[in-house]
């Protein structure tokens, strides 16, 4: 889990340069479509079959929903918000994963893990300042896509165990050129024309490494998902937020105010309450 925060980090990085020469869904479609291909090609090594009737799944067409909406939106937010803003709203997601685990798969969640899940939608509130002047609208872009993902994750977790790594990241990036074709179509039809830009150079490179360090990050998010209790994985999603944050520092000169910094705290130390909760021994009567 720590290595796909890692990757992902770097792939909002690279997206977030690629998205300042080209339109946003043809972004969305490249990656999407690149992933996809690299996804195909490990699974035709391996032999396994990537088309099947139980792709049509209910468990499947809701985790196929959720992937679009988690891409599409999340990476709107990319685009338009701060790196370092979108990084830390992205950091309620375990706190929604553990409480849909509690929710869908029965999984004991204790008073520890709930005041996790309060704590760390008061951090988001935080950063999202709804009542300041500085608020943007773009920043919801990042809750839907929180949201998006929490739900992503939770249906990973519910797919059939004939569904490999392989199979899952295939479809996962399949769902990621969807949400690419539908924007563009959206968009297409408010300005009355589709269009698409000849990328150049340093586009192309950075849709190259995003749509590696993606494959990479997402195949340990799978494994982490399918291997591992999902209430005991879903809080190390937290380190992403010293990636993310660090990432726009870095190559995007963003600058931290005391809230933004007062309210990743707080969701970090929601995280931490869930890992802390998790590895606590509880008595048998718990």
């Amino acid at each position: 889990m720590v290595a796909a925060m890692a990757g992902f980090a770097l792939e909002d990085s690279l997206v977030k340069i690629a998205a300042r020469g080209l339109p946003p869904g043809e972004v969305l479609l490249l990656l999407g479509l690149g992933g996809s291909c690299v996804f195909a090609l490990l699974a035709r090594r391996d032999g396994t079959v990537l088309l099947s009737a139980d792709v049509l799944s209910r468990t499947l067409c809701v985790r196929a929903i959720f992937e679009v909406i988690a891409r599409l939106f999340y990476f709107l937010a990319v685009a338009l918000t701060p790196l370092s803003s979108a990084t830390a709203i992205m950091q309620a997601t375990p706190v929604l994963v553990v409480l849909g685990a509690s929710v869908f798969f029965g999984e004991r969640v204790g008073w520890r893990r709930w005041c996790a899940v309060a704590t760390g939608l008061v951090g988001v509130l935080i950063v999202l300042r709804p009542t300041a002047t500085d608020f943007s609208p773009f920043s919801l872009l990042a809750v839907l896509g929180m949201i998006g993902f929490a739900g992503r994750d939770l249906a990973s977790r519910a797919a059939p165990a004939s569904f490999g790594i392989h199979r899952l990241g295939f479809l996962g990036f399949l769902a990621i050129a969807l949400a690419g074709l539908l924007y563009t179509l959206w968009e297409g039809l408010i300005q009355g024309a589709t269009v698409f830009a000849i990328p150049d150079g340093p586009a192309l490179a950075a849709i190259a490494g995003a749509t590696g360090v993606g494959v990479l990050a997402y195949a340990a998010l799978m494994r982490s998902l399918r291997t591992g209790e999902i209430t005991a994985v879903a809080p190390f999603r937290f380190t992403r937020i010293f990636f993310g944050v660090g990432a726009g520092v870095l190559f995007f000169d963003e600058r931290l105010d005391a809230v933004m910094l007062t309210g990743c705290a707080i969701v970090l130390a929601a995280g931490l309450l869930v890992a802390w909760d998790v590895r606590s021994p509880r008595p048998e009567s718990d």
